[in-house]
């Protein structure tokens, strides 16, 4: 009966939020439907269309998928210009002997038992994530009072970059599904997994009609039931992604 339940709530926030997005998209071709047409299917669009304010890191892009309305390892000790990622490969770069890609998420998530390596934790992430965004104009701040205390929020403010965010995702599963992951776009790839391992990824898919949703899910699990020992000895695989996979999905 709890399983049912659970079912039916399932299916009425699905519906509830296929009727939102649809209304959204209607507003949005009412305002300049027929121009938005002539350049829906051009290749990229939605990245071209974006400035550099508002090009997401792949962390941001996870928090963003999370918010209602993990760390990933590079093979270079360059700097990329992303504090949580710099500071990241700081760590790597300066402890000898080398870690594993698991244990490294394990310390930079704060989950290690060794007391001795607590200070490899990267600290108070997702608010840093979320100042970000705050910067890129995606969230705003606001205080909010609760009862004794004021709390900071950061409240979604441009809907229109999240918006072409889950339709990324759902497209990557959906209509532009290639069924091998390794004809994928990489970057795409990750945020599919690191959205799923942050539990996530079921906003993205809410607003699908019932067959969509099923078909995307049944496609997302697919993508987890790959042995990501095998896919790794594949010619021009990305052996990073696929040990952060592993990690995951174990």
């Amino acid at each position: 009966m709890t399983s049912l339940t659970q079912r039916s709530s399932g299916l009425v926030q699905r519906r509830t939020e296929a009727f939102r997005y649809a209304s959204a998209a209607k507003e949005r071709e009412a305002g300049g439907g027929s121009e938005d047409e002539g350049r829906r299917d051009e290749p990229g669009d939605d990245e071209k269309g974006d400035s550099k304010e508002t090009r997401l890191t792949l962390m941001e892009e996870v928090l963003l998928l999370g918010l209602k309305d993990r760390e990933v390892i590079c093979k270079s000790d360059a700097p990329t210009g992303d504090v949580l990622l710099d500071e990241a490969l700081k760590h790597i770069k300066e402890t000898q002997p080398p870690e594993t890609v698991q244990n490294w998420i394990e310390l930079l998530s704060g989950e290690t038992w060794n007391p001795l390596k607590l200070h490899y934790q990267l600290r108070n992430v997702r608010e840093r994530l979320a100042k970000n965004l705050v910067e890129k104009g995606v969230l705003t701040t606001e205080k909010q009072n609760f009862l004794l205390f004021d709390m900071t929020t950061h409240p979604l403010t441009n809907n229109n970059i999240k918006q072409r965010l889950i339709k990324k995702v759902q497209e990557a599963v959906l209509d532009k599904w290639v069924n091998d992951p390794h004809r994928m776009e990489k970057r795409l790839l990750a945020l599919v997994y690191l959205a799923h391992a942050s539990d996530v990824l079921e906003n993205a898919f809410a607003p699908l009609l019932d067959e969509q949703y099923d078909l995307a899910t049944k496609r997302v699990r697919q993508l987890l039931d790959l042995d990501p020992e095998v896919e790794c000895m594949k010619a021009n695989m990305n052996e990073v992604l696929w040990a952060v996979v592993a990690a995951f999905t174990k």
